[in-house]
């Protein structure tokens, strides 16, 4: 018997002996980084800032030490280039561990906020947002050639929301709107989200930022943006493989091929931004996302 456990005992030292060694070899990676991340980063952004960052979502979000190194890279380089904070509470961006392929990988993804931060840094964009419609609000619109929006919210007893807008204007006096119907929300979010209806999905926890963010992203779509924006667009919810040879990690193409289920994932609910609905980084002691 002495020797079954001191088998077990030896067995999870070694255990935890490489996962402590897998982790502390990802840090590495990320410092011998540096030089490249620095070149990728616009003005908005340092490399000293930017790299504490990334160590602090791997020391937050221990699984993001159990992603393949390459699709790490390549989630913390996409956030690098677009120039946005990932893992922080600015919500601008988030590296998250993913089942692909039945491997764990990092899926970057654009946060509600980010998006809006590139709209603006673009220098066409004077102002942006997205609103939901109650079904007590005073709300109209109209397409064709002169596209119409007015939307007065009620002062008390609102009702239910019936429908998200988003709204954009540019500095040379353009503007433009998208209208989605809760309907149209939710067939989008079953079309494009498999697990949506489990506990750890924003979609769940928070589906009017969800929402938000849709018709925003949608709306976007038809302003007059440069190519860079809509990059940064295509870059939302994306693995992406970062090697030595990858001249541009925007461009890479997109291994994400496969969405959690409901069962491959925790039934505790992770932490989630109110605001923007986006999954935060577990504090430490809890479950992590999967």
């Amino acid at each position: 018997m002495a020797t079954t456990k001191g088998g077990v005992v030896a067995a999870k030292q070694n255990a935890v002996a490489q996962a402590n060694g897998q982790r502390k070899g990802m840090q590495a990676l990320v410092q011998s980084m540096m030089p490249q991340i620095q070149k990728a980063l616009p003005s908005v952004l340092t490399g000293e800032r930017f790299g504490r960052m990334v160590l602090t979502a791997l020391s937050s979000t221990p699984q993001l030490q159990d992603c393949t190194p390459q699709s790490f890279l390549g989630a913390m380089m996409q956030a690098a280039q677009l120039g946005v904070e990932p893992n922080t509470p600015l919500g601008q961006a988030y590296l998250i561990p993913y089942r692909n392929h039945g491997r764990l990988e990092c899926q970057f993804q654009l946060g509600y906020k980010g998006m809006i931060d590139l709209a603006y840094r673009s220098g066409e964009i004077t102002d942006v947002s997205a609103h939901e419609v109650h079904e007590n609000d005073t709300f109209e619109y109209e397409l064709g050639l002169t596209p119409k929006l007015k939307h007065i919210p009620a002062l008390k007893d609102r009702g239910a929301v019936t429908q998200y807008y988003a709204v954009w204007h540019t500095k040379n006096g353009g503007y433009g709107f998208e209208v989605m119907s809760r309907e149209d929300i939710e067939t989008h979010m079953r079309k494009f989200s498999k697990a949506a209806g489990s506990s750890f999905s924003p979609w769940s926890t928070n589906f009017d930022a969800m929402a938000k963010k849709t018709v925003l992203k949608q709306s976007l779509k038809y302003a007059p943006l440069k190519t860079e924006f809509v990059r940064g667009m295509a870059a939302d919810g994306t693995i992406k493989t970062f090697t030595q040879e990858t001249k541009d990690v925007l461009d890479a193409p997109d291994e994400n091929t496969y969405e959690a289920e409901a069962e491959d994932v925790p039934q505790d609910e992770p932490p989630v931004d109110k605001e923007t609905g986006e999954i935060l980084p577990k504090q430490e002691g809890e479950g992590q996302l999967l």
